[in-house]
């Protein structure tokens, strides 16, 4: 059996493609690069990630919000031409309601490139992606993103023809599909075609609680298309619902108790032998806390992670669960493909590389503008920059957070000179929430200090109570841990005993409901360095250990 999520923690709007044997998944980053995480596998089961497709040399996300930047990659395989394509869209701005993205498609001969440079498509809505049909056209979807008065909100599906010698679309996108059930705020679309029929896949119901995967088809490219009778193909939220007029996404009256598994939509799918087919999506596993605001009552620390269905096509030609039901589960039956299991990524990391490992990540700002691998053998120095706060230039770099089962610990070297020099351990969702253990300059106490400091939704807390004087000529130890809703920071010297510092932090307010500057990504672990004054002083760290335990649940 497969057992979900299969890409745990922040890997949201996964798009699926498959080359001969060999299956490709792609996920959004929104401001965190590299960007687009690209994962492998032969068995549908077992995934690792193996490459990206963008740096900052080719998106620039300085400056940009939380939560913007690039959204819902579509990967695809043209068998014809032996050759890949990305299409991705850069989310400028949301103020207002007035969506402004930047559409684009690069190819690649092979799945680590190199990749061609962006060719801009349009800028009509968000979520294209491309559909090669079998006559050689292309075609590029994507939403409408609506902003008039007494239209529809968010929009409705368009369609335009691509132009692969000219490297741009031919004439004005053309809307045609308002979506399969009156769940609204239809997204994601996606074509494919099978035994005659085209079919459009799209997410319906916001990427919240009432989220699902639909279908339409039609025996013409712009339609008329007919509804999959069914309704949603796969949803946590199985009952029939309007919300045409609510464009909010997240919908949180439609939480289902009975389902592990939450917010399941935006999906896409590969085909196997026998009118079988899996389908990946989008999957959330949310605490419950007892706030009486419902928007934040459920809280999803991992973010938005991926999931896979198993499906066939039947005999009137439609694409259904392969158990005849259209609830995500969290145990499926695994296709009969030869097992390859990769093993779990690697948790300790003594930087003896000369390269960073693929899981790390930092927002905004390629990670080689701040680390230096070279200078000391088997560290990993960091520059310092801008505060934790800033949307411009920051040195920290992370992993994502699999996990609410985990801790993370590290090895510090690092002498602040001034106050405004620090660096340790973060627990990061956004620019305006997280919780970071420092070693900085206290002028107060005459040298060098750590200290707990929170930023909750734009307000900081330092606990100045607490905080400790500690000595320049020895190595610091950095932990965190984080059991279920819990999470603390403890510190020590080498060979002497942890000691917690600062108070319990709460897990769940790092997630996409809790907090209010952005949403839509998840929680990220790892350290930091800020210089503030010169933008010169560095920390180094021997190593840095995670270790989290996937196989328990969220309570």
């Amino acid at each position: 059996m497969i057992t979900n999520p299969i890409i745990p923690g922040f890997n949201p709007d996964p798009c699926i493609c498959r080359k001969g044997e060999e299956f490709y998944l792609a996920v959004s980053s929104f401001e965190w690069l590299p960007g687009i995480p690209i994962y492998h596998s032969k068995d549908l089961k077992h995934w690792r990630l193996i490459t990206h497709v963008l740096d900052d040399n080719i998106v620039d996300l300085k400056k940009l919000p939380s939560a913007k930047g690039v959204w819902a990659p579509d990967l695809s395989y043209c068998e014809s031409e032996d050759k890949f394509y990305i299409v991705f869209g850069v989310m400028n701005n949301m103020n207002a309601r007035y969506f402004d993205v930047d559409n684009y498609l690069m190819t690649a001969d092979k799945i680590e490139g190199p990749w061609s440079e962006p060719v801009y498509l349009h800028s009509a809505g968000f979520d294209a992606s491309i559909f090669h049909d079998d006559d050689g056209k292309k075609y590029i979807l994507s939403l409408d993103w609506e902003t008039r008065d007494n239209y529809e909100k968010p929009g409705v599906i368009n369609i335009v023809e691509y132009d692969p010698n000219g490297k741009k679309i031919i004439g004005y996108p053309r809307r045609f599909w308002r979506g399969a059930t009156n769940r609204g705020c239809i997204e994601a679309p996606r074509m494919t075609k099978h035994n005659g029929y085209y079919y459009i896949m799209c997410a319906e119901g916001g990427t919240g609680y009432n989220h699902s995967v639909t279908m339409g088809r039609s025996r013409s490219i712009y339609g008329n298309y007919e509804s999959d009778p069914r309704g949603a193909v796969i949803t946590s939220a199985p009952m029939e619902s309007n919300e045409r007029k609510d464009a909010d996404h997240l919908k949180p009256k439609y939480f289902n108790p009975n389902s592990v598994l939450q917010k399941s939509g935006h999906g896409s799918y590969v085909d196997l032998d026998n009118d079988i087919a899996y389908l990946v999506h989008l999957t959330a596993r949310p605490f419950i806390t007892d706030d009486e605001d419902m928007r934040s009552k459920y809280r999803c620390t991992l973010g938005r992670e991926t999931a896979i269905q198993k499906m066939k096509w039947t005999s009137d030609g439609w694409l259904r669960m392969a158990d005849g039901s259209n609830l995500a589960k969290v145990e499926v039956p695994e296709p009969d493909l030869p097992e390859e299991d990769f093993g779990k990524e690697k948790g300790f990391d003594d930087f003896d590389s000369d390269k960073l490992s693929l899981f790390y990540y930092s927002p905004r700002t390629g990670a080689y503008n701040f680390c230096d691998l070279s200078s000391r053998k088997s560290w990993l120095r960091v520059r310092g920059q801008e505060a934790l706060t800033s949307l411009n230039k920051v040195s920290l770099l992370c992993r994502k957070l699999t996990s609410v089962h985990a801790r993370f610990t590290t090895l510090m070297s690092f002498v602040p000179e001034v106050f405004q020099h620090s660096a340790g351990i973060v627990i990061y969702y956004d620019n305006m929430n997280y919780t970071y253990l420092r070693k900085y300059y206290s002028e107060t106490l005459g040298g060098s200090a750590i200290m707990l400091q929170q930023m909750e939704n734009g307000i900081r807390k330092q606990w100045l109570d607490e905080r400790i004087k500690v000595e320049d000529d020895k190595d610091i130890l950095m932990r965190i841990n984080i059991d279920g809703r819990k999470c603390s920071f403890q510190w020590s010297y080498e060979n002497e005993p942890w000691q917690q510092i600062g108070p319990d932090i709460d897990t769940s307010l790092y997630s996409d409901e809790y907090c209010k500057y952005g949403e839509f990504t998840g929680t990220m672990i790892g350290v930091a360095c800020i210089d503030r004054l010169c933008h010169s002083k560095y920390a180094e760290f021997d190593y840095i250990d995670y270790e989290a335990d996937e196989s328990t649940p969220i309570e």
